[in-house]
């Protein structure tokens, strides 16, 4: 359908512009502009106002793990390797098709809500083969979100039968997978070798090899922990990049996820072959894993987005969040008021996510996929607002609540109407939850 959404204020040009409009033609901006001049130049053009909004792109989630939402507070305060052996490989194992699903109706609606209009969820339950992954796209499909499956390419023997494949198998699914849906505009399969301590080095090469076959980037954990570091160090006599790049995937293709224990030599190896970085700082403060170093990556013109990672990790799933978390840790760290400024920020949590997904997302312009936000301009975190506009973005990175997202759009649709989800029934999601939190009670 064609219309016009006429918010009081649009994010337009890294500014805050008061009555324009955005003119839409199916799912895809044709043009922003004046309100009147929209008006004027489509005339047929339906109407559609939002009075107390201001529109900016729907932000981009460019790591999560849907499922983990069902294990929310399971395991707190703990080491990396108690926390995970206490909440995933404990419940994980054991989710239903129908389990799996929940999860990421879960996970996707709450995030919804939270305004993440496109999310990557890098997902390794293969418990039922590529059900398990259909299970999870049925799930975006009925929320609305936009979604990029990073299907988790898993061989270690240690983990959990139910994530592993063999390489062949990893490849042949993946890629089955990613051609079924290479036409759909709401969803992409890439691949995902898990780490250097879940993947072997030929699930790694494999992962790459596939990701240039289809033209897609590949995501990677690499060095969250030092456990990670310390063992590629001890088997191979190099950290974790420099054994990267000696298996040949240090390259444009690679999307790196958390980062924190990198050496400045394997940063500007990075930079220099156009590799990208997935941060999530709140994760990485609850895992009490450290601090990724941002302004380093940033001088090396590495691409940075944010990521939630998994609800049982961080615990919320808003990339508004992660936006004030960026900005306040490395402020905090660096001792450098400047290191991170806000607007660098908003960007890592928007534009930057939907170049590193290669998707048509993050910014409110012409030929852009049609995500965006709304933000209620009398919510108490919006005040106050001066007769400079340009104070809405600090507000927006530093002081947003969750209940001052009024309205979300993706794909051209309302999924979000003032405040309450439009495709799903926020009770029956709870319901589904709830039905699973029984069956897991069963398995104590």
């Amino acid at each position: 359908m064609n219309k016009i959404l006429l918010p009081k204020y649009v994010y337009f040009n890294s500014k805050f512009e008061a009555g324009f409009g955005i003119a839409l033609r199916d799912n895809k901006i044709i043009e922003v502009a004046p309100a009147n001049v929209l008006l004027e130049k489509y005339p047929n053009f339906s109407q559609q106002k939002y009075p107390d909004n201001v529109f900016v792109p729907g932000t981009v989630n460019t790591h999560n793990h849907s499922f983990q939402s069902l294990l929310r507070g399971i395991a707190i305060d703990q080491p990396f390797l108690k926390w995970r052996d206490n909440s995933l490989y404990k419940y994980s194992p054991n989710m239903r098709l129908d389990d799996i699903y929940n999860g990421a109706l879960f996970a996707y609606a709450e995030m919804m809500k939270c305004g993440v209009t496109s999310v990557c969820d890098f997902f390794y339950l293969h418990n039922y083969g590529t059900e398990s992954d259909e299970a999870v796209i049925q799930a975006a499909k009925d929320v609305g979100i936009r979604l990029v499956l990073a299907r988790t390419m898993y061989d270690w023997e240690g983990a959990p039968s139910g994530y592993l494949e063999s390489v062949d198998e990893a490849v042949a699914n993946t890629r089955q997978l990613a051609l079924k849906y290479q036409n759909d505009s709401m969803v992409t399969v890439i691949p995902a070798p898990h780490s250097l301590h879940g993947a072997s080095p030929e699930m790694i090469q494999a992962g790459h090899k596939l990701a240039n076959e289809l033209g897609t980037k590949f995501h990677m954990h690499v060095a969250e922990e030092t456990f990670e570091v310390d063992a590629t160090i001890q088997k191979h006599d190099k950290r974790t990049v420099e054994f990267l790049n000696e298996l040949g995937v240090v390259d444009q293709s690679l999307v790196i996820v958390h980062g924190v224990w990198l050496e400045e030599n394997e940063v500007k190896l990075l930079g220099n072959r156009h590799a990208s970085l997935n941060y999530c700082p709140s994760s990485n403060m609850f895992l009490a894993d450290g601090v990724t170093n941002i302004p380093r990556m940033v001088n090396n013109n590495i691409n940075i987005s944010l990521g939630s990672d998994g609800a049982c990790g961080n615990n919320r799933i808003s990339v508004f969040e992660e936006m004030r978390m960026t900005a306040l840790l490395q402020k905090a760290v660096t001792r450098d008021a400047l290191c991170v400024k806000c607007k660098q920020a908003f960007d890592m949590g928007t534009k930057n996510g939907g170049q590193q997904l290669d998707l048509d997302v993050g910014e409110i312009k012409e030929g852009q996929l049609a995500d965006f936000v709304g933000i209620d301009l009398n919510n108490f975190s919006m005040n106050p607002l001066s007769d400079d506009l340009e104070q809405m973005l600090p507000n927006i990175v530093y002081s947003l609540q969750p209940d001052a997202i009024s309205t979300v759009i993706v794909n051209g649709e309302e999924t979000v109407k003032n405040g309450n989800l439009v495709k799903v029934s926020e009770k029956a999601v709870l319901r589904k939850v709830n039905d699973t939190m029984k069956y897991f009670a069963t398995l104590d």
